[in-house]
């Protein structure tokens, strides 16, 4: 049941997205960075948290799951380093997700030689 619950959040998070970009003149990079920025204000706000704990991976997986994540971050380096840890907690915690973004979109370059369009 946790999955189907997942898959049906994580679903409807991607379909709001989805809406967004179809319906408004937005561009899906200004999308992502709404999912991210509401993610941070959610987790700020105290209302992401609860939320994931119900959705499981249909939260976290999502982009919003990356603004909370970066949030969450910050929070903790801030409560421990003050101020330094504005600049700090967001990179420490979202550190292994970013690597992995990079190093797997370099292996599927090589992989698929992608082209430039014209």
């Amino acid at each position: 049941m946790d999955y189907i619950k997942a898959f049906v959040i994580g679903g409807i998070i991607c379909v709001l997205a989805q809406i967004l970009m179809d319906k408004t003149k937005l561009m899906p990079g200004r999308v992502m960075v709404i999912l991210v920025c509401t993610g941070a204000v959610l987790g700020a706000l105290g209302l992401y948290k609860p939320f994931l704990e119900y959705a499981g991976c249909g939260a976290s997986v999502p982009l919003t799951g990356f603004g909370y994540n970066l949030w969450k971050g910050v929070k903790e380096a801030v409560d421990k380093d003050g101020f330094l840890g504005l600049f700090r907690g967001g990179f420490k915690m979202a550190a292994i997700g970013t690597s992995a973004a990079l190093i797997f979109s370099y292996l599927a370059s090589l992989i698929f030689k992608p082209k430039m369009t014209k």
